[in-house]
């Protein structure tokens, strides 16, 4: 009889009949991989739900034709999906990390985390690779056997590393964490269930963050002409959007609007998709792995995009960043929900009572440190919706946090 859930996979593809195993031990599940079992367990998270109302760009109110966290979410999965496919990875594995790699993030998108990354400074920060790691191995709370989901160490090891190792070779942190210093919750996970820090992560990991480099371009491009923040005649800024551009414009010419940001949106996800697709098959053949082992000592990415694809994301992403991350309306609402998240840990410091009772329980005696962690937990955990309510329940006035983005006619939905 096939073991639960076994399908095809390359032989350099994560195996989960051969996985390391969890934290806690659980009998096998009669019916699901393993990585099945995680990938149910994450969209049964409590975490997870609230990612409905966590913002990417754009506050709650302005519409829900603009992506949340979860919509981005279900975007980077169904792409990882297809990545993992073509190449021959898990794709369960490749799923359940897609949809696990945004938990750790805080309500107003980076607005939240920088803010409470400056409320954390005293005591480690706040980092939301790091927060994921706390949901799914402490902070959920849905099993009699264990807090968190237990995940699998497969899981685990890619939510952590997908965007590559935290060490170097000789143990000294990786620039992205040299000058902060690796996350205390990452450093005292790996001192419990050791993650190999300085290793990459497997295949299905790596194609997990590109297939989220990929959403990211592509619907922020999308809800950024929509918005208004800037039109289809800017982006010609981008050589690589100019040339899909010329092509709908040849292939349709006098396409409304509406649809030619729709064929732009594809085309970009299937260009990169395509190049990754290539890329990935050509770079296994020139390593030769026999195993998923041989991948994570590799020394680099096994799964990347190609030189011209990789510079078109960079100029993408800088487009985004100049015309829609620090757009003028953008920044204003920003700024606003800075001081929502800043006044709602002032408050929780000052009186940590003043949250619900499971998160202030046990407190009297804590540490500074670690009441300040409960309260970046709180906080960290809330959605858009929620931090208004919380600091309308506070304060006397609250930042009105709604503005319009300057459309240009543009249909915001279809009918």
């Amino acid at each position: 009889m096939r073991p639960p859930g076994e399908r095809w996979r390359a032989p350099y593809a994560t195996d989960p009949a051969r996985t390391r195993g969890r934290l806690i031990p659980e009998p096998a599940s009669p019916t699901r991989s393993a990585f099945q079992r995680d990938r149910d367990r994450i969209v049964h998270a409590t975490a997870f739900r609230r990612l409905k109302h966590k913002t990417q760009v754009f506050v709650h109110h302005e519409g829900d034709h603009y992506r949340t966290r979860l919509t981005h979410t279900l975007e980077v999965s169904q792409i990882a999906r297809a990545l993992a496919r073509a190449l021959g990875l898990d794709e369960d594995l490749a799923e359940a990390l897609a949809l696990s790699h945004d938990l750790g993030h805080t309500c107003f998108g980076h607005t939240g985390e920088d803010a409470l990354d400056a409320c954390m400074a005293p005591y480690g920060g706040f980092d939301h690779n790091a927060q994921a790691l706390r949901i799914v191995t402490r902070l959920e709370r849905r099993y009699a056997g264990f807090d968190g989901l237990n995940l699998a160490w497969e899981t685990l090891e890619g939510l952590v590393k997908h965007n590559g190792p935290l060490l170097e070779a000789d143990g000294i942190p990786t620039p992205r964490y040299r000058q902060a210093g690796i996350p205390a919750a990452i450093l005292e996970f790996d001192a419990l269930f050791p993650l190999e820090l300085a290793h990459h992560a497997g295949p299905e990991a790596q194609v997990a963050a590109l297939a989220d480099d990929i959403a990211y371009d592509s619907h922020d491009l999308d809800d950024g002409l929509r918005a208004g923040l800037f039109d289809l005649a800017d982006l010609a800024e981008v050589p690589f959007l100019k040339s899909l551009l010329d092509e709908i414009d040849g292939l349709h010419p006098g396409l409304e609007t509406s649809r030619k940001i729709h064929e732009l949106a594809r085309r970009v996800i299937t260009r990169f998709v395509e190049d990754l697709i290539g890329q990935g098959e050509r770079r296994i053949a020139e390593l030769g792995p026999a195993s998923v082992e041989d991948i994570r000592a590799a020394g680099a990415p096994v799964i990347a995009f190609s030189p011209a694809i990789a510079a078109a994301d960079a100029d993408i992403k800088r487009f985004l960043y100049a015309r829609m991350y620090r757009h003028p309306g953008v920044m204003a609402v920003r700024a606003k929900a800075n001081a929502i998240v800043a006044d709602l840990f002032a408050a929780f410091s000052a009186d940590p009572v003043r949250m619900p009772e499971e998160w202030s329980a046990g407190l009297s005696d804590a540490s500074e440190a670690r009441v300040a962690r409960r309260i970046s937990d709180y906080i960290a955990g809330m959605t858009d919706t929620y931090a208004v309510l919380a600091h309308r329940s506070l304060f006397r006035s609250t930042p009105d946090l709604h503005w319009s983005p300057p459309s240009r006619g543009l249909p915001l939905a279809e009918p």
